[in-house]
């Protein structure tokens, strides 16, 4: 397929008596030296119950605010005696002594009802069978509030990823006691730019993979998941390669049985049953305090805190609603010093994080302790590895710039001063399409999203424009827009557009990093994302391209 490209892109840049605990782990019977579980089915306002696993401290001295987490991953360990381990920022709540609580979503293990894929949010309510995540979460803390003892009237919440699109819809009319929630890795859109696709176009091997066991359907609530097929290859290029056309994976692996790939099909545009899906227009009436977290390398999720925290800002005029990103793999900040991804350190972050931010913020809202005095925006600054404060975000002091393709591989900041009619080409090989990786694996990988770009940038079907050394420190905050004049010989193509650091040479980086490998030169991916160029026009109305003749693509990438 032979494309055309001109030299024009714009970058605008989650009372009972107790039994001693089976030997289970460390943590674990820390948990039951401390606690008393309690496992019960919460009745909700349709009378559909949903499992729920109860912490409670065996301190009676104080009254104790609630940790609320609800999840499509199991609540497990079932079973009043069995404990989780604690682990993480659930082990800093622990030790505080707060009431921990995780709950079975509707449909998945051990909680009746049917399960649906990023429920829908009702916008109007006629009866006690209408209900959505929302509903659920205000009759869950409901009973809670109401029924544990020694609780202080006061809940948070949070979540990382399908947990933070959770903690995000259950703020939604918010229950009174609902003081604070924190989306973090929150779903913000799947067909803009969350997880299964970006700007319509597919994460093939993503999709895959998760959808193989988590969308296997079950024939009544239980404790067990189902494991997926074994694609029998680390190769994952190979593999989706030799699958063919998108019907194998049913008639190969999934049968019938996964509904959410079928209606992945189903639902090529951007049509009612993604924008029933997206969350933003329906963030209303959220909790008095809001903290919507994110990863700068988040290899899922990366679009939906940006879409959260804005909704949320614009839709809640008032609340105590604060962002913060940092250099994070998917859900990476939760535990452990969270300083390096792939090839690149940052410095510990997660502790950071867990410690000045998230902790004190929660104990602010639901104890009463100080305000930890959060910017509007928490962002970490990559480069110089160090977190900035921002009143506001995108800064209010960032001023966009252009970035112009040049000539013979060139970058810059000044616009071509002729040459209309220039373009540059290249073939593209559908049997041979550019891997995202330059190793070997059956998965979408997390360190994608920092990796050397050199394996790409060598390939004859990709473009590479370049500036010159820069002279002076560039910050780019926000997000980055992209504007292609371009033609193909064929009816679609997608377009990647991708925003590389070249490290200095070897000769000013002589040593290797901790992981052994010599930075000098590297081209670390800054940002990249696709766009299937069908939807240039509108996204529920894809058009083809007139073949040879140059059309106008224009989208946004994450910030």
């Amino acid at each position: 397929m032979r494309r055309l490209l001109p030299f024009l892109v714009l970058l605008t840049l989650p009372i009972l008596t107790p039994r001693p605990a089976p030997a289970q782990d460390v943590d674990s019977l820390w948990v039951a030296e401390h606690y008393v579980k309690m496992d019960t089915l919460i009745p909700m306002r349709d009378g559909v119950r949903l499992y729920t696993a109860i912490y409670i401290p065996k301190d009676r001295t104080r009254p104790h605010p609630i940790i609320l987490r609800r999840t499509p991953y199991s609540v497990g360990r079932y079973g009043n005696h069995r404990y989780n381990p604690a682990g993480g920022a659930w082990a800093q709540f622990q030790r505080l002594g707060y009431i921990m609580v995780t709950q079975d979503v509707r449909g998945r293990y051990m909680s009746e009802g049917a399960f649906d894929d990023a429920r829908p949010q009702r916008t109007s309510y006629d009866g006690p069978r209408d209900t959505d995540e929302s509903t659920d979460t205000w009759d869950a803390i409901e009973w809670l509030v109401r029924n544990l003892p020694g609780n202080n009237g006061r809940v948070g919440m949070y979540g990382v990823s399908y947990p933070g699109f959770y903690s995000a819809v259950g703020g939604i009319n918010a229950h009174p006691a609902l003081r604070v929630t924190s989306p973090q890795a929150p779903v913000g859109d799947w067909w803009i730019g969350d997880d299964w696709r970006h700007n319509g176009a597919l994460f093939l091997a993503h999709t895959f993979h998760f959808y193989n066991g988590f969308g296997f359907p079950r024939r009544a609530p239980t404790s067990q998941g189902r494991p997926g097929f074994d694609i029998a290859s680390p190769d994952g290029y190979r593999f989706f390669l030799e699958l063919g056309p998108l019907s194998n994976v049913n008639a190969r692996f999934y049968g019938d049985s996964v509904a959410f790939w079928d209606s992945l099909a189903a639902h090529p545009n951007y049509d009612d049953y993604w924008k029933r899906r997206a969350v933003g227009p329906h963030l209303r009436r959220m909790p008095p305090a809001v903290l919507t977290v994110g990863g700068w390398f988040d290899a899922e999720d990366v679009y939906g805190p940006f879409a959260v925290y804005h909704a949320t800002e614009r839709q809640n005029p008032g609340i105590a609603n604060h962002l913060v990103v940092g250099p994070w793999s998917h859900g990476q900040w939760g535990s452990g010093p969270a300083d390096v991804l792939g090839d690149i350190r940052f410095g510990e972050t997660g502790p950071f994080f867990r410690d000045s931010v998230f902790i004190p913020f929660f104990r602010h809202h639901l104890e009463g302790t100080p305000d930890p005095g959060l910017p509007e925006a928490y962002a970490f600054e990559t480069g110089t590895n160090a977190w900035r404060r921002y009143d506001a975000w995108p800064p209010r002091s960032a001023q966009p710039r252009a970035l112009y393709l040049r000539e013979g591989g060139g970058l810059a900041w000044d616009a071509p001063a002729g040459g209309a009619d220039a373009f540059d080409e290249y073939v593209s090989d559908p049997a041979r399409p550019v891997p995202h990786i330059s190793w070997i694996s059956p998965y979408m990988t997390y360190e994608y999203m920092t990796a050397d770009q050199r394996f790409a940038a060598t390939r004859p079907d990709v473009l590479v424009y370049r500036t010159p050394p820069l002279q002076e420190d560039v910050t780019i905050a926000g997000p980055i827009g992209v504007t292609l004049h371009v033609s193909t010989s064929g009816t679609d193509s997608d377009w990647i557009v991708k925003v590389i650091d070249v490290h200095p040479d070897s000769a000013a980086d002589p040593d290797p990093n901790p992981s052994g490998v010599r930075m000098g030169g590297y081209q670390q991916l800054i940002r990249g994302e696709p766009f299937r160029g069908r939807f240039r026009n509108s996204r529920e109305h894809p058009e083809p391209f007139v073949p040879n003749q140059p059309a106008r693509v224009e989208f946004e990438m994450p910030d």
